[in-house]
């Protein structure tokens, strides 16, 4: 374990953060962030460490500021139209962080129901966009609540493409199938092992090992020196405070 990672950031700050993380050196492509913190996040990835990457509005706009969440963007720079959107999604120009409501060793996804798909006990998004997604752009998870219900070890559906599945359906799924890591409000995983399965790559400082053990449905690798999340920089602090979440959105996500 590295050191104690003692900061005035809140644990939605470092979440943020390793979402961010998620698009270093990603380059001039779209970053298609799903929900609060993931969006939070890649805004703060643009006007730092990632300043090539594309947002929008949320709808079909590219914007060229980078305004607070909830804002409208004073600077278009293009129309994303949804074919448009569609031919980026296929020629990997984008990369991705969705959500999952299940999600298994291997990285398999799901957002669609939860019990025996022919009659499910929960019906939730359906399948969406996320088998094009996994197959054919850099994808990432967001989960807000880490718990044995969300971390299981059969998904009921499998939605987002994992690493057994891809290769299991060869070369056409897999050759540019790329699962980037897994942040939850507890630590940040990836799927660096050699049999791609889940590693805990860090933890969240105030989190420990048992905890994660605890609130997951299945065996992790866990490095024996394991570092703790990296700390938000004071720029970053002051983006995050001042610039793209004045109104403290992520802590309603993630609770202090």
């Amino acid at each position: 374990m590295s050191a104690t990672g003692t900061t005035t950031a809140a644990r939605a700050d470092h979440c943020v953060v390793a979402c961010a993380e998620s698009w270093r050196n990603a380059g001039e492509v779209l970053a298609s962030p799903m929900g609060t913190i993931p969006t939070i996040a890649s805004r703060l990835a643009k006007l730092t460490f990632s300043p090539d990457l594309l947002l929008t509005d949320g709808e079909a706009l590219l914007t060229g500021d980078v305004p607070a969440v909830g804002a409208t963007a004073g600077v278009v720079e293009g129309w994303l139209p949804y074919r448009q959107h569609l031919a980026l999604v296929a020629t990997g120009r984008r990369q991705v962080m969705m959500g999952a409501s299940q999600i298994d060793r291997y990285g398999n996804q799901n957002i669609s129901c939860i019990g025996d798909w022919s009659r499910p006990r929960r019906q939730l998004l359906g399948v969406r966009g996320a088998p094009g997604n996994t197959l054919n752009n850099p994808t990432s998870y967001w989960v807000p609540r880490h718990s044995a219900r969300v971390f299981v070890e059969r998904v009921d559906m499998v939605c987002g493409v994992g690493h057994d599945r891809a290769a299991a359906a060869g070369p056409s799924a897999s050759r540019h199938h790329r699962l980037v890591d897994v942040v939850t409000d507890l630590g940040v995983f990836d799927f660096e092992t050699p049999g791609r399965t889940m590693r805990l790559r860090s933890l969240h400082p105030g989190v420990t090992v048992e905890q994660v053990v605890d609130a997951t449905g299945f065996t992790l690798t866990i490095p024996t020196d394991l570092p703790y999340t990296r700390d938000p920089t004071a720029e970053e602090l002051r983006l995050l405070r001042g610039v793209i979440d004045p109104e403290g959105l992520r802590i309603r996500e993630v609770p202090a």
